[in-house]
């Protein structure tokens, strides 16, 4: 424009500054709506794998006129370039029978022949070999229904009536505990709601109404409440805590019922319309504790509650989180460390504006992941000696090269790109801390995997209907998802803890979820004679 302004009408050079003004916006706008387009195609569940060598060759394998400067018939013959071949998944599909924990062994015994007996062929002897094994899987409906008609017999003279006993397991309530954890299992584990179990239950004529599996799980609570506080307690004492949420509906807060709570005063932090699920899972010297929290505090503030049963004398543990302020939680101390996978992902949404910067963010990071997947085998001591020594090279070299692309300007700094970049540079400290502490995660997607129950309970059940049933889902998806944690069969978690509410009111800190097998054992052992 400078070299053109003495050789055109005023008028002219105007006109050519609104017209190469418009253009820059459009292409601005372009460029935004590219990684928005990527953005909402994840969401929708259209996008494609996330992992770099599958974002490089669908860029290759894309329409070269696409990006083309001009649209000849040359540039338009010219071959694509074929992705590389990925090597075929191992194995075939099927499952051994020695990975069913949970299966009834039956022996079959030889019908003719016994360890010892002469060989029918020839004059050896028979030993014994490994058996050979055949399972089969059967079904049953959710909740079985069992009828014990005992006998009656009545004296002719004086009348008495004669009652034949039931057995043990005719004993005991309606709805046995197996029966509660099926329902709270499929409820709060599998996101099935009491309505829809209750017409599965009406089709296979063993009906059990919605109102009534909600009145067995609330009066099972609890003895799970006990263990959850004590949960709570040991979680609060980890060393690495991740945190994030997700949205909720609890129609208490909502339309009418929230209007009439604030006409009546009863609502606190009226400004606040905000509703939330949090995740937190701590890793502990135990194992691993999942807990949820819904309600209209954020993940930061549950967090906070959380960290008031912390011992005085640890250390500050390290949060691992998203770089959302409200994960924070105000008036305690942490040692904040951000998701790598959330740096990256950003990149990820900028790959079609910017492929050759992208493509190199994306394969520093990627080196920096497959250490990290080769050091799952090793000790916390020899995985951060291997980040320490690798790793924080390939961050350090990124980070220079990022800090030149924005000096130099060689990204505009309000471009997509240059707040990919902004964004991880403001808080590299946060991204790196791996590389200089023992036991760092690379990123947070223990929390985000966790949050998938109850967001499956959200799309399924689509709301909670107060504060109580939300704590009470809180409840048992904390239960369920540690019980998963440590490897244990949830459904067996849930029934030994109902048939054992008693002692688990006493002393919670033996049926824990991995404790609770030698309780039980211990238990069976003392009243056994």
């Amino acid at each position: 424009m400078e070299r053109i302004a003495d050789k055109i009408d005023k008028e002219d050079l105007e006109l050519l500054q609104k017209l190469i003004g418009t253009l820059v916006v459009l292409m601005r706008m372009l460029r935004v709506h590219k990684a928005t387009a990527s953005r909402l195609r994840r969401f929708l569940g259209l996008g494609g794998s996330e992992k770099t060598e599958g974002i490089v060759a669908n860029k290759e394998a894309s329409n070269p006129l696409e990006d083309s400067d001009s649209g000849s018939a040359e540039t338009a013959t010219t071959p694509t370039p074929t992705p590389p071949e990925k090597n075929p998944a191992k194995g075939h599909g099927r499952i051994s029978a020695d990975k069913y924990a949970n299966v009834e062994q039956i022996a079959q015994a030889h019908p003719t022949l016994a360890v010892g007996e002469h060989c029918p062929e020839c004059p050896g002897k028979l030993y014994q070999l490994e058996p050979a094994s055949i399972l089969r899987i059967f079904g049953q409906p959710n909740l079985i229904a069992k009828n014990w008609n005992c006998e009656r017999l009545r004296c002719g003279g004086c009348g008495h009536v004669y009652t034949a006993p039931a057995p043990a397991e005719a004993q005991g309530p309606k709805y046995d505990e197996t029966a509660v954890s099926s329902i709270i299992h499929l409820r709060f584990g599998a996101g099935l709601p009491h309505n829809r179990l209750e017409r599965l239950q009406d089709e296979q004529q063993t009906p059990v109404p919605a109102s009534t599996q909600w009145e067995l799980i609330e009066a099972a609570a609890p003895a799970f409440r006990r263990i959850v506080q004590l949960l709570k307690v040991k979680a609060a004492q980890g060393t690495v805590i991740h945190n994030d949420d997700t949205y909720v509906r609890i129609l208490e807060y909502m339309g009418k019922t929230r209007a009439k709570l604030l006409k009546a005063g009863e609502l606190e932090t009226p400004e606040r319309t905000g509703l939330f699920t949090t995740a937190v899972v701590s890793k502990t010297y135990e194992g691993p504790i999942c807990l949820f929290y819904t309600g209209r505090k954020h993940a930061g503030e549950n967090l906070a509650k959380l960290l008031v049963h912390r011992a005085s004398d640890l250390e500050s543990p390290v949060l691992m989180s998203d770089a959302s302020s409200r994960n924070l939680p105000d008036g305690h101390d942490v040692e904040e460390a951000n998701c790598l996978a959330h740096g990256r992902r950003n990149f990820v949404d900028e790959f079609a504006n910017y492929p050759e910067q992208c493509t190199h963010v994306l394969g520093e990071l990627r080196r920096v992941f497959q250490i990290e997947s080769e050091c799952h085998s090793l000790s916390e001591d020899d995985r951060f000696k291997r980040h320490k020594g690798e790793s924080a090279i390939v961050m350090k070299e990124l980070h220079d090269w990022m800090k030149k692309q924005v000096d130099d300007k060689t990204i505009e700094p309000n471009s997509g790109m240059g707040k990919a970049m902004n964004y991880m540079l403001k808080r590299w400290k946060k991204f790196t801390l791996f590389t200089r502490k023992a036991g760092v995660p690379l990123d947070n997607n223990i929390a985000e995997r966790v949050l998938k129950r109850p967001i499956l309970g959200r799309r399924n059940s689509l709301f909670y209907r107060n504060q109580h049933g939300a704590d009470i889902g809180d409840i048992y998806t904390s239960i369920i998802h540690t019980a998963e944690l440590h490897g244990a069969n949830p459904w067996d978690y849930l029934t030994a803890v109902q048939r054992n509410a008693s002692a688990v009111r006493l002393d919670p800190g033996r049926w824990l979820p991995w404790n609770y097998k030698a309780t039980v054992a211990a238990t069976a052992a003392q009243k056994s004679p």
